[in-house]
């Protein structure tokens, strides 16, 4: 029974390392949780048979003492008859049945104290199963409002499609400001070249002036 004990504290100590280094430490606990079911139902049948064993020890033990007291009666009974050698006899028995009886008694008392020790076992791991069933629970809580604050963060603060009206406004404004600096470049070169050909027709026209000038300076010569 004390390697029993012996194999559980072992095992319960290496939990705790292992959960501090699981990657998935619910799948770690439900592991550890079937090995202790396992365990229990080992221990429970070892139980029930260790009880049936000792209430037979029992059994052989008071039938011990039963006929001890029943030979030692007949002994009783074949002095008065004046049988001392039948008396003899039945105390030979006596002693044989009560060496049987504390045989009996010692195995009994043993089976007991196993199958009491066996009571404690299946109350701690019983205890320990149902703590341990208690954290895992907790921690399977914990771990779902992780996933969905890691999903929720994702959905409405991650920048995507479902991001925040002012960042979306943003990229509008953006967008529409480039497009009204666009229009106001295309404005201004438009206006660039009205100019630009305004100044030759005047420049023409000038020119058109000059030359008129020179024709009429040219014909007053000759006349």
């Amino acid at each position: 029974m004390s390697l029993m004990r012996r194999v559980r504290d072992i095992t319960v100590a290496t939990l705790n390392e292992r959960l501090e280094k699981a990657e998935d430490p619910v799948r770690l606990i439900d592991q550890f949780l079937w090995s202790t079911r396992e365990e229990i139902i080992q221990a429970e049948k070892l139980y029930q048979q260790y009880a049936g064993h000792a209430n037979h020890l029992k059994m052989q033990w008071l039938q011990a003492e039963q006929q001890r007291e029943k030979r030692e009666q007949q002994a009783i009974t074949a002095l008065k008859a004046g049988e001392e050698h039948i008396a003899r006899i039945a105390l030979q028995e006596k002693a044989s049945h009560e060496q049987n009886a504390a045989q009996y008694k010692e195995l009994y008392e043993q089976a007991q104290q196993n199958v009491s020790e066996l009571e404690d076992l299946l109350r701690e791991l019983r205890s320990e199963y149902q703590s341990v069933y208690d954290k895992r629970e907790f921690y399977a809580a914990r771990m779902e409002s992780l996933r969905l604050q890691q999903r929720m963060n994702q959905r409405y603060y991650g920048g995507g499609p479902g991001g925040q009206p002012e960042g979306m406004f943003r990229k509008l404004d953006d967008r529409i400001s480039d497009m009204e600096h666009e229009a106001r470049s295309l404005r201004d070169l438009r206006r660039a070249g009205q100019d630009y050909g305004m100044q030759s027709s005047s420049s023409a026209q000038s020119a058109i002036e000059r030359e008129l000038e020179q024709l009429k300076r040219k014909l007053e010569k000759e006349g």
